[in-house]
């Protein structure tokens, strides 16, 4: 592996980064005082109104209400690890020593199945990749096809001839963002003839590529040349659970270069080799099958992981990286440098909460201030050695990656079976055990003694695609519950294994993403329970009239409105934190709840569904829907049989409240469902487009939420 001290000047002078503490610790260290004294004085008198109670049953609400509230100040109080010490971090790529001395780096993009990742999205991934502004002999991008599909290798192979074209273009006319759809449909015009010369091309490759996607296969008339079909011959015999490895180099440094004559970076398609009784461990499986590959071609001591949807959209990002690798204040523990996930094509309110602000920014920046961000899966520079905690030889020529021994090297790396009896996916690599694999692999890193940073650039770096399907949304989330149960449950649990390793703060901050999940007990009790007491007119809360009733009102209030000012400070608006909070609450009663459903069928091996891609594809009508703002419901699911379970209570609640006028924190809870709860009383009651909810499921929800009517008022009455 190259030696990225050996090209580290002794002083830098000015420095290559600075950073500072947020100015707003004082007060959040305030405010952290004054709300654990208000938890503790409602906690009391909880206990005291438990043993106060004048029955069993009134004494069994009391004691729900008061497991909900612990585990709500116990989700608090590990949030305020994120507010002890957030850090602002600053870099200056101007300063950043000559270019002949900076160390190579590979690129990873990873893909599993054209028909949920449309081959033409991930060649738009790698040609922005491939535009980096670095030295081209440096620079080399792997493709993982994990779904060993023809079709991908095809449009890569198209993707190589227009690349020839699209990278001097670039060049030339000081592009930006690099991807070619999005510099199309942007209708900028800068390149005269050129540029429609180019616009013909892309559209022709697309063509082509979409017409195999269609097809099913890559047909002859599709391959001009007798080599090209000769590798598509070997694809018949292949299925996408069982295939050998392949390792094909499409653009080779040392031959290939573009029309203008200058060099090409490398770029290398990879899919692993896959066998019905072997483990494919996901995500992480197809990386670690990246590194190893990697090791033999090019091994770059730096690693860029990147989702196959996330384009580039600065071609100077990894000069920001470097002034973190070549900084020898940061470089000796630096595991990896983060940089947040921003996301286009979101609407104006973004309902879905996609843009996941409060994991990919503000959590982020509160993490900096202890050892660093987590990993979140993309937009991450790595060092190599950092993964393998040592070198692992490789080969130095870059010049010999398309040998024939050397191929046979890296096929033989991405072999199903080379991690047997090896610490691949334990102690090396990308850490195996968890559905989420990123968050594991930098809790692991961190906790082995490593550090991380935020890279957090004015304008986005990355840009990549938010599910925009409701359901799938959900089923995201649903799938991340149950990866981050897993390591909660196992022996490395960040409240245990965690603050032991790393700093207290820190591990606070990993358990806090661990113990996600279980913020749907509350959520779940205070949608039923409040609605139930208010309909059978028992009360839970004080009323105006005793002191304590001001007490739960600064509990919710000075949360929500600290949390809100967070979230408008980082560049959001109140509009987008009402959907966050508003998702919160979503999640918390369907996805999270199902999470916990399925990780516990799989601890007594109960056939489950799975792991599951989020789709990029849309069609036109949901795509006009969610532009509109509107939610879309329009699938049979049982997330939306609960969600609407939900709001038919409150809305229940509600009216009731409305009628005998009064139990105000009651009724401030139902009314609270029920504003939150809107889309869903459209897509139950206003709407006739096909993004409504359907009949099938609006009634299982009535007859839900009469279930719970029923035995409500059999269990307050008796």
């Amino acid at each position: 592996m190259e030696d990225t001290k050996s090209s580290i000047p002794a002083k830098l002078n000015p420095p290559l980064n600075t950073f500072r503490l947020d100015r707003r610790i004082p007060i959040y260290r305030i405010h952290m005082f004054v709300y654990t004294l208000a938890i503790i004085a409602v906690i009391y008198h909880q206990i005291t109104s438990i043993f106060a109670a004048s029955t069993l049953f009134e004494a069994g609400l009391l004691w729900s209400i008061l497991i909900s509230d612990l585990i709500l100040a116990f989700a608090w109080a590990q949030t305020q690890a994120f507010r002890w010490r957030p850090m602002h971090r600053q870099e200056f790529p101007a300063r950043l020593p000559d270019r002949a001395t900076w160390p190579a780096l590979d690129v990873f993009v990873c893909t599993a199945d054209p028909h949920k990742e449309p081959p033409m999205g991930v060649v738009n991934t790698a040609l922005s990749l491939l535009a980096f502004d670095y030295p081209a002999e440096k620079l080399s991008v792997y493709i993982s096809d994990d779904g060993g599909a023809d079709v991908t290798l095809f449009a890569f192979m198209e993707g190589t001839k227009f690349a020839r074209h699209w990278l001097p273009f670039c060049r030339k006319n000081g592009i930006k963002d690099r991807s070619p759809e999005a510099f199309f449909a942007s209708g900028r015009c800068c390149g005269g003839s050129d540029e429609d010369k180019l616009k013909m091309m892309y559209d022709a490759m697309k063509e082509r590529v979409e017409s195999a996607l269609e097809k099913g296969s890559v047909s002859a008339d599709l391959v001009s040349s007798e080599e090209d079909q000769q590798i598509f011959q070997k694809w018949k015999q292949f299925s996408r659970n069982n295939h050998p490895a392949v390792v094909q180099v499409l653009l080779q440094s040392s031959i290939d270069t573009d029309i203008a004559g200058h060099v090409m970076p490398n770029l290398i398609y990879v899919s692993r080799e896959k066998s019905p009784k072997s483990p494919h461990h996901f995500k992480a499986g197809a990386l670690n099958a990246l590194v190893r590959v990697s090791s033999v071609l090019t091994n770059a001591p730096i690693i860029l992981t990147i989702d196959c949807d996330m384009c580039s959209t600065d071609p100077n990002s990894p000069h920001r990286a470097l002034c973190y690798f070549l900084d020898p204040t940061t470089s000796a523990k630096l595991a990896f440098v983060q940089f947040p996930q921003h996301f286009q094509g979101l609407n104006k309110n973004d309902i879905y909460g996609g843009e996941i602000k409060r994991l990919f920014t503000i959590n982020s920046i509160g993490m900096d201030g202890f050892c660093g961000p987590n990993y979140v899966g993309t937009n991450t520079f790595h060092a190599r050695r950092a993964l393998f905690g040592s070198s692992l030889e490789g080969v130095n020529d870059q010049g010999q990656i398309g040998s024939k021994i050397v191929l046979e090297k890296a096929i033989e790396a991405a072999g199903c079976d080379y991690e047997v009896g090896t610490k691949w996916g334990d102690t090396i690599g990308f850490r195996y055990g968890s559905l989420v694999e990123d968050y594991y692999t930098g809790y692991r890193l961190h906790c082995e003694g490593w550090k991380s940073v935020l890279c957090n650039p004015p304008e986005p770096a990355f840009l990549g695609d938010a599910p925009k399907s409701l359901n799938d949304v959900l089923n995201q989330c649903k799938r991340w519950n149950i990866g981050l149960l897993e390591v909660t449950i196992s022996r490395h649990c960040p409240l245990t294994f965690g603050v032991k390793k790393i700093l207290l703060g820190a591990g606070l901050a990993y358990s806090h993403l661990a113990f996600w999940g279980i913020c749907c007990i509350p959520i779940a009790t205070y949608a039923v329970l409040p609605q139930l007491a208010l309909i059978n007119n028992r009360s839970l809360f004080p009323e105006p009239s005793n002191p304590w009733f001001y007490l739960y009102a600064y509990l919710f209030l000075a949360a929500y409105i600290q949390d809100m000012t967070d979230f408008v400070s980082y560049n959001g608006t109140f509009m987008c934190w009402w959907s966050d909070q508003r998702m919160w609450l979503i999640r918390g009663l369907t996805a999270c709840p199902f999470g916990m459903m399925e990780f516990v069928f799989k601890q007594f091996n109960i056939t489950t569904q799975g792991f599951n891609l989020t789709s990029k594809v849309m069609d036109d009508d949901q795509s006009k829907r969610y532009d509109q703002g509107l939610f879309d419901f329009g699938v049979d699911s049982p997330f939306f049989v609960i969600l609407g379970t939900a709001a038919i209570l409150s809305l229940c609640a509600f009216t009731v409240g409305l009628i005998r006028n009064g139990m105000v924190l009651e009724m401030f809870l139902a009314g609270y469902g029920v504003v939150n709860c809107w889309p869903v009383y459209e897509a139950l009651f206003l709407r006739s487009d096909s993004g409504r909810m359907p009949e099938r499921v609006g009634a299982r929800a009535f007859i839900m939420a009469g279930v719970i009517l029923a035995i409500g008022f059999v269990a307050f009455n008796v």
